[in-house]
């Protein structure tokens, strides 16, 4: 029976179908593997079964690896160097799809929330400091009929636009570094700088890591509106957080959805300090049906590579 290594609790119907398969390791902690331990990981389980925070990068790889397959547990794998895996003959494997629509809800929560500054209303009513309805009492960004410019027009862009539009009349503009074209009413433009000046509600959905870190820098924060609203449903990284930081408390932009951050799970306490920022942690597909669906998605993936068939989803 090959050895299996899970580093982080999953759901019950997941790990019982794991071990009817495999002899199962389950870490109970949800401190990601450090490098030294995603190594020694390499070298003792025939399989693992790794999500974000476990650093399986290039100085992981090194030495006599039993392991042959990494199936990731989510759809972003920047907390794996493929390459170097690949040249280690460790195959790898992400969750696509079954995230999509759970993580383009928390997108539009975030718009929602963000506009409508409802953490600020809920801490208000929390704090018994509600004193009635005024007619300027709290008031926010209306979003239907607003445009929206997505980052990154994949799977999720492609989710949230579509709820934008059809749910909300929202004109939709993106940006993607290639031709992209979609089955629904949206604009291409050139530039990150054009979409960014162009919407009134940005939400970012591209892999984390590579050429995308900090692709959300000071200078992009600088070109939306001051009624800007910023959503962040990709990678923590995808943002510099000081630059945004700074947009927030100096007003340079009206508010901030995030349900990622670069440090996970430490979020500055700058963002804590702001009202204008609603702060989630990562939520985007915490929904049991979802959370099942990836936990056996990565499991195929372990099952085919034991059966000596090619991974359903290969990176």
């Amino acid at each position: 029976m090959k050895k299996l290594l899970i580093t982080r609790v999953l759901p019950e119907a997941n790990l019982a179908a794991a071990r009817a398969r495999f002899d199962v390791t389950v870490r109970d902690t949800a401190d990601g593997l450090t490098v030294a331990e995603a190594a020694q990981a390499l070298a003792d389980y025939d399989a693992i079964l790794p999500t974000l925070g476990d650093q399986f990068s290039a100085e992981a790889f090194i030495g006599d690896l039993r392991c042959g397959v990494l199936a990731n547990f989510g759809v972003g794998y920047n907390h794996i160097d493929a390459a170097a895996a690949g040249m280690a003959g460790v195959l790898v494997s992400n969750t696509p799809d079954v995230v999509t629509d759970a993580t383009a809800d928390i997108g539009l929560t975030l718009i929602l929330s963000t506009c409508r500054r409802a953490g600020e209303g809920e801490r208000l009513v929390r704090a018994d400091q509600w004193t009635g309805w005024g007619p300027t009492q709290m008031l926010g960004t209306h979003v239907t009929g607003k445009t929206v410019g997505i980052v990154g027009m994949g799977r999720i862009g492609q989710a949230v636009a579509r709820r934008c539009h059809y749910g909300f009349e929202m004109p939709v503009l993106y940006f993607n570094r290639s031709r992209k074209e979609v089955d629904f009413p949206a604009r291409q433009v050139d530039t990150l700088h054009e979409l960014m000046g162009a919407a009134d509600i940005i939400v970012v959905t591209v892999p984390g890591g590579g050429g995308n870190t900090e692709l959300i820098d000071a200078a992009a924060l600088a070109a939306m509106k001051p009624t800007g609203i910023f959503v962040n449903i990709a990678r923590g990284d995808v943002v510099d957080e000081s630059a945004l930081i700074t947009a927030l408390a100096t007003e340079q932009i009206a508010g901030a959805g995030l349900d990622v951050f670069a440090h996970e799970p430490h979020v500055p306490d700058a963002f804590r300090a702001l009202e204008n920022v609603v702060l989630l942690p990562h939520l985007g597909t915490a929904a049991l049906e979802v959370r099942e669906a990836m936990g056996q998605m990565a499991l195929d993936n372990i099952i085919a590579w034991e059966e000596g068939r090619p991974l359903p989803q290969a990176v």
